[in-house]
Formats: structure tokens, C-alpha cells, sequence
């Protein structure tokens, strides 16, 4: 009788761990994405979709450029990937042309809600399609994370470690650079020129990136992004202009020969520069030569 119930008692222990494995489908998981919703994906991904150029770089860098089947519009000029493939506005998506591409997953970014009340992916969603929210990144951690996010769920979690690794090396090279400095230059760092002038404040990577080189920001003790007055850029007087705009000629002369702007430091010295506007304004591992380039434009003499 002891025996038999012993018999019993594992054959149950055997049937309940069959049904749990066979309530749970081989071919999906799920997980939170970087905003914390829940999303069931699948574990084949051979057909991918990516809505913002720094989630494309991380992608082409863990190797994966030949399972794009569409990216925006921004990421055309990356390196690696096939120049005809679809290109998409994600500021106004088409559902039917992005399901017509047959994606297994959609690594979206933050951006794309942008001007939106409602998730502009629902009727994608609606059609069985998984997608991935990516926030814009305000922190050098939270490209590491982004970076590894996307590395685990498309089963590259060593190739995503290998790029943070690469990373978190050079920058702490710079890093013990900068932290020898103590007598820190003012930063002003121009992303959009006059009259609608924009630039940054805390919060943000590239806030993060002028502390990293010994520096400091003008704009510092304000959040995030933010849209100064050209009245209180002369008044902070910075011994460095940076700029990423690229698309107005001669945007450093045009910078320089402001009115009002002569007397400022930066232009009296002439220590106006312009910074790889893509490695800046992508927060991917690309982020690391916009900082090289801020290091030996802010202090020549330190990093050579």
C-alpha cells in the first residue's frame, strides 16, 4: 500500500510538470521592455524593424544589419545596412506598410509618440506583432542598459557586452583625465543656431559627457532640453562654444559673428567647434567619439 502510494504521488508530480510545460508555448516569452511594459516576444527574430538611428547602430554593431527589413528615416546613412531597405517616418507611421513588411519585432523608440495621445504602434500590436519601447537615454548608464536590452532580446548578450565593455573602457580613460582638471571651462553646447537657439541641461548624456571631460556646463542647473536666450549665454560668458549643426554653412563663423556674442571668451579666443553631430545626438556606443572630440576641443593640452 506504501509503495503504490508513492507510485501515485509521483506519477502526480509528473503530470502536473507536463501540464505546466505544455501551458507554456516554446516559442515566446515575455518580458518588460525599457519602459516597463509587458510584451510577449518571439524567440525567432529574422525580420527586424528599427524606428530610431541609435537603436539601428547598437543593432549593425551586435551584428544583426542583415535582419533589418526596415528602419526611419535618420538611420539611411548608417553604415552596414542595406541601402534599399525600406525607410520609414515614424512621426507618421503607415500600420499597413510596416505589417505588409511581415516584422517579428519592433524596437521602437521613445520619439515616436511624440505629438501623439495614443501608442502610434496599437493597430500593429492589434495584428500580433511585438513591439519594444526604447527611451530616449538621459544617462551613459542608460545607453549601456539600452544597449543591453536589446542584446538579450535578440539572443546577443555577448556581443552586447563586448560593446559596453569597449565603452566604459575608453570613457574611463577620459574620465581620469578629466577628473585631474580643477579649473573647469564653461561649456556652451549650441544644437539648433539663432533665433531658435537650443542646448541642454542636467538629465541628459550630454550633460553627463561634458562633467565626464573635467568641464562644465553653463546650462547646468537646468533640466533636460531647453530653448536659451542668446541674453543669457553672453551673460555665462563660456570659454568653449560647441556646436552639432551641421546643415547651416559656415555654422561656426555664423556662430562667431553674432551681435552681442564678440566679447564672449569663447569667441574672443576663438575656441569654437564643431562636434560629429550624428555621435552626438544618438545615444548609442557611437556617443564615446562625439566625447573624444569634446575632450580635445575643451582642453587641447590634456588629451592629445
Amino acid at each position: 500500500m506504501i509503495q503504490m502510494k508513492k507510485i501515485t504521488s509521483i506519477l502526480a508530480i509528473i503530470l502536473v510538470a507536463m501540464l505546466g510545460i505544455a501551458g507554456c508555448s516554446p516559442k515566446e516569452k515575455i518580458i518588460n521592455d525599457r519602459e516597463g511594459n509587458e510584451v510577449k516576444l518571439p524567440t525567432k527574430m529574422d525580420r527586424i524593424i528599427s524606428t530610431a538611428p541609435s537603436n539601428t547602430e547598437v543593432l549593425v554593431e551586435l551584428g544583426l544589419a542583415d535582419k533589418l527589413v526596415g528602419v526611419d528615416t535618420y538611420s539611411g546613412d548608417i553604415e552596414g545596412i542595406n541601402k534599399d531597405i525600406a525607410k520609414i517616418d515614424f512621426l507618421k507611421p503607415d500600420a499597413e506598410a510596416i505589417i505588409a513588411l511581415d516584422p517579428d519585432i519592433i524596437i521602437a523608440s521613445g520619439h515616436n509618440k511624440t505629438g501623439s495621445s495614443e501608442d502610434p504602434f496599437k493597430l500593429i500590436k492589434e495584428a500580433g506583432i511585438s513591439v519594444v519601447y526604447i527611451p530616449s537615454s538621459e544617462s551613459i548608464q542608460g545607453i549601456y542598459d539600452d544597449t543591453m536590452f536589446i542584446a538579450d532580446i535578440t539572443d546577443k548578450k555577448k556581443e552586447g557586452q563586448k560593446i559596453v565593455d569597449d565603452m566604459k573602457k575608453q570613457i574611463q580613460e577620459i574620465k581620469a583625465i578629466g577628473d585631474t582638471i580643477t579649473d573647469k571651462k564653461k561649456v556652451y553646447f549650441e544644437i539648433a543656431p539663432a533665433p531658435g537657439l537650443y542646448s541642454f541641461g542636467n538629465s541628459t548624456f550630454l550633460n553627463e559627457m561634458v562633467e565626464l571631460v573635467g568641464a562644465e556646463n553653463i546650462f547646468k542647473d537646468q533640466k533636460s532640453w531647453i530653448s536659451p536666450s542668446e541674453e543669457a549665454i553672453i551673460d555665462a560668458n563660456p570659454d568653449v562654444i560647441l556646436t552639432n549643426v551641421d546643415y547651416v554653412k559656415n555654422s561656426l563663423e555664423s556662430i562667431k559673428s553674432r551681435k552681442g556674442w564678440e566679447n564672449i571668451n569663447a569667441v574672443k579666443n576663438n575656441n569654437v567647434f564643431l562636434i560629429d553631430k550624428n555621435a552626438s545626438s544618438r545615444p548609442s556606443q557611437h556617443a564615446v567619439k562625439a566625447l573624444k572630440e569634446m575632450a580635445t576641443a575643451i582642453y587641447p593640452d590634456k588629451f592629445k
